[in-house]
């Protein structure tokens, strides 16, 4: 039987990229794994997810969360890492 470990495994997409658009969206990790990988196949799919980081880093920041600002960022320098296309514009 396949489990949440399973979905979130089968994304291109790390635990703590997906917990980022989870905390974004407000979803549980299950549904922001498929969102995730939905957005990952999509034109301009791989800049939203990028944004949807940018933005919880900004909240972060906004809120004296240090922490959760650099755990984000450390997620969003893997992504960038990872999918490259997501630095090209979005024009």
């Amino acid at each position: 039987m396949i489990n949440e470990n399973d979905i979130l495994d089968m994304t291109c997409l790390t635990r703590a990229q997906i917990d980022a658009i989870s905390e974004h969206e407000h979803i549980d990790m299950v549904a922001a794994a498929e969102m995730g990988e939905y957005l990952m196949h999509i034109h301009h799919g791989p800049q939203k997810v990028q944004q949807m980081i940018c933005e919880d880093i900004a909240v972060a920041l906004h809120a004296d969360d240090l922490q959760a600002a650099r755990g984000l960022y450390k997620a969003l320098k893997s992504f960038l890492v990872d999918h490259p296309i997501a630095l090209r514009s979005n024009s």
